[in-house]
Parts: structure tokens; C-alpha cells; sequence
């Protein structure tokens, strides 16, 4: 039920609009002077407000003017007997959501109402999200206490406001994400859209469109034209997850977006200007790939204006304890569960073990204790903590047994990944559902540790 108010020195239309729009499930007042109209709108709060374009003591106009500067969210129609365009943009101009001649019917009427208050609806919607995006992408909501963790953020303090590059480095789950977030929230984009994209998650066409847009008949399936996200997030910031995943061909065309501010889209002649801030995060060394000429220099010096280095999560095991309560508190409450707490043992244990997946791998352990755990306490019984994955080497016979070699787990995880691809026939959906990964991340990780099919 919205909430409207009515401006005219008509009073017959006055009462005439005050009965349709009840009729239709409106709160509806009426002022028939701007001075009233003015005195009911410092003390109500209304969804919109129709306004004649002439009442007896002041112009529509000026009543706009009130409006947006008592309650900037409410919308406004301007009504008006005398309709010309210079009057429709001068309404427009200071606020009006939209505009009619008194020659209406209802039915258009109700329609334009309609239109308004969805208007009012979406925006209502839209700074409750970018509210509690800024609630959750604040400084203060990023745990950690230790010195490096600290050192961090101070840094990332000053660099948010200023309007320039940054790359983050770091290894997958250490909260690359968060920081690119919490920057683009803390910078004078805010207002505009943060777009992230995982750059190793996709062959090349299909990024370079997802970049960059397409137009219709660019390739097979591009049946209409569509906006890339450098597109949908102008004025904002686009995160490059990955980018050092990306081919030498989508460098040579990120740079050119860097230097020039301009994307062209797939199968289109035309290029359009974009204005960005680029965060690039990586898991890779991006100077050993420059180095080994697997990336551009020139594209590493425009992504690299502002380094950022986190830290593994082992690297920091003051913060473990922190960060599993705060993951405790969280997951109580989504799955509707009283709060727990950690034993000391489970303490103990979360803060001895490696962590090769960092905070994401931390996270989804509290997750999965609280998901499965009744009990008032999480004990180290409950965390389910994953053991490192072994070697598979050949021994007598049939070339089975698993036997932990002297090798990284680097090279542990690529066999065991191999292993279950030849044991699935390279079925990349029944290997990633046995492995209890997503398909994408299991492409992903074929690609990172050269996996081909023998």
C-alpha cells in the first residue's frame, strides 16, 4: 500500500484522483495550495506526489523543488492543463519522474502511478543493497589482527580513495575477493557497480565477450547484441580474477582498454568509451610470467600501479582462531542454530593444521561443523579436517595403493586429479562430482597443472 499525495486548487479533480487512486489501494491526501502542500510533506513521509503544474499560490515547479529537497526519494507527476514540451523537460529537469496532460484517461493515469512507485520501489531496493554491501565490504569487517594482516589494511586505507590500479596477490582463498570489495567501497565509485570476473574460468571468445560485449551475428550463438561487464560497470570497478591466465591476444586488448579507455565489442567496428578502475588479483607470479615472456610487461606495469601481497592463511595463525568464530557465528545463524563454540582441542587443531586453501577452506570447515553438528560445542571431531591428498605411484603388480612420496601437495593434488580423470573416462562432470568440486574449478585446475589427456 503506497502512500500519495495529491496538489491541485482543482478541487473536484482533486477529490475525483483522491477516489481512483484509493480505489485502487492507495493512502491518498490532498493539498489544494503549495503552502499546504509544503506544510504536509515536512511532516508525512509520502511514496509520491502529483502535482498540477499551476495552483493558486505557486507553480508545480516549485513544489517539485520542495519534494526533492524535503524527501529526495519520493517521486513525482507533474499534472497540467497546458502541456508543452518546454514544460515537460523543466519538470523532468528538477525531479519529475514522469508527466501527463489533464486529457488522461484512468486507465493512463493508473499506468504512469504505477510506473513511479516501482521506480520508487526499485531505488528503495537498490540503496537498502548498496547498504548492506557497504556494511560487509567495510574495513572493520575484515578479521584479522595479525601484524601483516594490519599492515595491510592500513595500506589498502590509503589507496582505496585514490583512483588508480591495484594488483593483489595471493594464493587461492586468502580473501583477494574481500579486499578488491572493500576498496571499490571505500573509493568514490561506491555508487557504481563492482563487477568481478575469473578470467581462467573460460576459453577466449566467451571472455572477451563477457569483457567486452558482443554484437548480434558475432559469432554462432550471438543471436542479439549484449553489454560487457567493462560496459555495465562504467563509473564502477571490474576485478580481473586470475589475469594471469589470460591468452597473449586478451592482454594485447586489456591494454588497449587501459590506454585508450575505449572497448570495442566482438564482430563490432565501433569502440565506446569506459571508465573503469581495473583491480587485477592473481595467484601467480606475474614478474616470473613477464619474465618467461607468458605475460605482457607493458600490461603488468598498467595493472601493477599498487601491489598488494596477502599472506597465506599458515602465515598468520593469530587470525585462524578470529576467523573461525566469526565463520561460527555466521553459520549458527544461517542454518538457524544456536550459537556454538570451539573446544580448546578444536582450537588447537584448527591452528596446527596448514590450511593449503586458506581462509575459503577454513571457512567452509566451520560451515560443514555447524551444517552437521547438534552437539553445544564444535570438538575436533566435528571439523572433519581434510588430510593431505597422496601420491598414487605404480607398485607390483596392479599399480595400486596410495604411498605418500617426498613430493609437494602441489603434485599430490595433480595425480590424484589425473587419477580420477582416467578412472571417469576424462568425464569432467562425473570427475568433479566425485572430487566434490564444481565443474568450472576442476577445468580450472587441469589448466593450472597441464593436465592432457593421454
Amino acid at each position: 500500500m503506497s502512500s500519495i499525495l495529491v496538489v491541485d486548487d482543482d478541487q473536484n479533480l482533486a477529490v475525483a484522483l483522491k477516489t481512483l487512486l484509493t480505489h485502487n489501494g492507495n493512502i491518498v491526501d490532498v493539498a489544494h495550495t503549495a503552502t499546504a502542500a509544503k506544510a504536509i510533506l515536512e511532516q508525512r513521509m509520502f511514496d509520491l506526489v502529483i502535482t498540477d503544474l499551476r495552483v493558486s499560490d505557486e507553480s508545480g515547479l516549485d513544489v517539485i523543488e520542495t519534494v526533492k529537497t524535503v524527501a529526495p526519494d519520493t517521486e513525482v507527476i507533474m499534472i497540467t492543463g497546458y502541456g508543452s514540451i518546454d514544460t515537460a523537460v523543466e519538470a523532468i529537469r528538477r525531479g519529475a519522474a514522469d508527466y501527463l496532460t489533464k486529457s488522461f484517461e484512468d486507465a493512463e493515469l493508473l499506468m504512469v502511478v504505477e510506473k513511479a512507485l516501482n521506480q520508487k520501489k526499485m531505488k528503495s531496493e537498490l540503496k537498502h543493497l548498496r547498504r548492506a554491501f557497504a556494511e560487509n565490504y567495510s574495513f572493520d569487517n575484515i578479521i584479522g589482527n595479525s601484524p601483516a594482516v594490519r599492515k595491510i589494511i592500513d595500506v589498502v586505507k590509503q589507496v582505496a580513495p585514490q583512483d588508480i590500479n591495484v594488483l593483489i596477490w595471493g594464493e587461492s582463498g586468502t580473501g583477494k575477493e574481500l579486499f578488491a570489495k572493500a576498496i571499490h567501497n571505500n573509493s568514490s565509485r561506491r555508487e557504481a557497480k563492482f563487477v568481478a570476473i575469473n578470467c581462467s574460468a573460460m576459453p577466449d571468445l566467451l571472455l572477451e565477450s563477457e569483457l567486452f560485449g558482443h554484437v548480434k551475428g558475432a559469432f554462432t550463438s550471438a543471436t542479439s547484441n549484449k553489454k560487457g561487464l567493462f560496459e555495465e560497470a562504467n563509473g564502477g570497478t571490474v576485478l580481473l580474477d586470475e589475469v594471469g591466465d589470460t591468452s597473449p591476444a586478451l592482454q594485447a586488448k586489456l591494454l588497449r582498454v587501459l590506454q585508450e579507455e575505449e572497448i570495442r565489442p566482438v564482430g563490432s567496428n565501433q569502440t565506446c568509451k569506459t571508465n573503469v578502475r581495473v583491480i587485477a588479483a592473481t595467484n601467480k607470479s606475474l614478474e616470473s610470467l613477464v619474465s618467461q615472456g607468458k605475460f605482457r610487461e607493458d600490461l603488468y606495469y598498467r595493472l601493477n600501479v599498487i601491489s598488494i601481497n596477502l599472506p597465506a592463511l599458515s602465515q598468520r595463525r593469530e587470525d585462524i582462531i578470529p576467523l573461525a568464530n566469526h565463520f561460527l557465528h555466521k553459520y549458527c545463524k544461517h542454518f538457524d542454530k544456536p550459537v556454538k563454540r570451539l573446544t580448546e582441542s578444536a582450537c588447537d587443531k584448527l591452528i596446527n593444521h596448514e590450511w593449503p586453501g586458506n581462509v575459503r577452506e577454513l571457512e567452509n570447515t566451520v560451515k560443514r561443523a555447524v551444517a552437521l553438528s547438534n552437539a553445544e560445542v564444535i570438538d575436533v571431531d566435528n571439523l572433519f579436517l581434510m588430510r593431505p591428498m597422496p601420491k598414487i605411484e605404480p607398485t607390483s603388480g596392479d599399480r595400486q595403493g596410495a604411498v605418500l612420496s617426498n613430493v609437494s601437495l602441489v603434485d599430490m593434488q595433480r595425480e590424484h586429479i589425473l587419477k580420477s580423470l582416467k578412472e571417469n573416462r576424462w568425464n569432467y562432470s562425473v570427475t568433479a562430482g566425485k572430487l566434490g568440486i564444481g565443474r568450472t574449478t576442476l577445468w580450472r585446475k587441469v589448466k593450472k597443472y597441464s593436465i592432457a589427456k593421454e
